[in-house]
């Protein structure tokens, strides 16, 4: 006597999908995101070796002349908005080249805002009068950054992380 096997629902009747592999608009982006990265990390060095002439920066943006303690709180205080900027800059970068390189679709929500973020600070630095060379690394992030985000939104790339939610 043979018997048939129970119905269990169906769910072992799906196929078994193993990790998929990202199609080309998401692989371009995660190379532009680890771009935007060096961008970042070549910025952040720069802005470390030009620390020296952030005191001749600070004495001509003050309005009035300043002590020494208030030009040395102001020298420290930009010393750590360097790095604290920097360190972050490249970790986001490297985050997001990762998270959306194996598909998670919140990281490519969360490359899209800090890309607008981005764009509002690429307006300030526009706006305001400073060295050419930082506005030029600003320029060249925020074009990385709309490259990445363009490709990530892309037909094929919305599949991909729809079939990557599903797993």
């Amino acid at each position: 006597m043979s018997y048939q096997p129970y119905p269990t629902g169906g769910f072992d009747q799906l196929p078994q999908q193993g990790p998929a592999t990202p199609p080309p608009s998401v692989r371009t982006a995660v190379k532009l995101m680890y771009a935007g990265a060096g961008v970042s990390a070549l910025s952040f060095i720069i802005g470390l070796i030009t620390i020296g002439s952030l005191r001749q920066a600070i004495i001509r943006a003050s309005n009035k002349p300043l002590t020494n303690n208030q030009l040395h709180t102001a020298e420290a205080v930009g010393i750590a908005f360097i790095v604290l900027l920097g360190l972050i800059g490249v970790g986001l970068w490297l985050w997001m080249a990762w998270a959306n390189g194996r598909g998670r679709n919140w990281a490519r929500i969360v490359a899209a805002v800090l890309f607008g973020l981005n764009t509002l600070g690429l307006l300030s630095v526009v706006a305001r009068p400073s060295a050419a060379g930082t506005k030029i690394f600003d320029i060249v992030g925020w074009l990385i950054g709309l490259g990445a985000t363009i490709f990530l939104w892309r037909k094929d790339s919305s599949q991909y992380f729809t079939q990557s939610q599903l797993r």
